[in-house]
């Protein structure tokens, strides 16, 4: 394919809805070049000459379900690194770990999701971090992560845990000599100990209502919110404050939610972190 198809509006209303109601992702009008440049290279790839005939395949049983991974494969973004969010491992170490150990009612487990994982540099970051803190502190908590993403390439990248030197340009130094080995020239591969203790998981987040993954000490959903509409994202946040223990921490993205409120949240004053804790539920202290 040479040259892009023309997408008139009443054709790229129809790619809006059948997005939004498949995947939930929406595709404002002002990125439609974006969507047109997606589609056009799928198309390319398998050989459709129109629209009408791709969306076609995108339905056909089996086939069109796999084409549909590989299309949201295109569609999402994830591009990432580790540490790339250092304010927010700091309010985790300041608001949850240095709580780790003080008394007998400490959490043994620590539980922490990642939502919208991506290659998995978010959710290992989370493990490595906690893991230096209970190190450093010799507190033996055992923890878990749990990483979900609706990418199937995505994961099974993350789940090899070998990635280029720049995706580990934000990471401390000793942090690398301690949790990495040198894969080839410019490639690392982060060690057992920590791929062990995060669980990657296909997960569409507009279902995370009806997720089978229990309440979590520690939920991160950064990056993921802006795409969709306002609507499907407090639909989304609510959900997942009903995944959250009482004194558990929600972290979002900046601006990906503005003006939100929970009943049962209290945010956290951070100027440079969107933070909010659970609070106790009725009757206890």
């Amino acid at each position: 394919m040479q040259t892009p198809l023309t997408m008139d509006d009443r054709l790229f209303s129809r790619w809006q809805e059948m997005l939004e109601e498949r995947i939930g992702i929406s595709i404002p009008d002002e990125r439609r070049s974006f969507l047109v440049t997606s589609l056009g290279q799928r198309m390319s790839e398998v050989g459709c000459r129109s629209y009408e005939q791709y969306m076609q395949m995108l339905q056909d049983g089996p086939l069109g379900a796999v084409e549909w991974e590989l299309l949201v494969d295109h569609l999402t973004v994830h591009e990432t690194r580790f540490y790339r969010d250092g304010a927010a491992l700091r309010l985790l170490e300041e608001q949850f770990f240095r709580f780790l150990g003080r008394d007998d009612e400490s959490r043994a487990n620590v539980d922490i999701w990642s939502v919208g994982c991506a290659t998995g540099e978010e959710p290992y970051s989370l493990a490595i971090a906690l893991d230096d803190y209970l190190l450093a502190q010799g507190l033996e908590n055992y923890f878990s992560v749990t990483a979900t993403d609706i990418s199937r390439a995505s994961l099974a990248t993350a789940r090899q845990g070998i990635y280029h030197r720049n995706r580990l340009r934000n990471l401390p130094v000793k942090l690398l000599r301690r949790y990495f080995l040198p894969y080839d020239l410019d490639h690392y591969r982060l060690s057992k100990t920590i791929r062990d203790r995060v669980c990657f998981t296909l997960m569409n987040l507009i279902d995370a209502g009806d997720a089978a993954l229990g309440k979590m000490d520690i939920i991160f959903c950064q990056n993921v919110l802006i795409y969709f509409k306002r609507e499907r994202r407090l639909e989304i946040a609510n959900s997942l404050v009903e995944h959250l223990r009482p004194g558990g921490l929600l972290i979002l993205g900046a601006g990906e939610l503005v003006n939100w409120r929970h009943e049962r949240l209290v945010q956290i004053p951070d100027e440079d972190v969107v933070a909010f804790r659970r609070l106790p539920e009725e009757g206890t202290a």
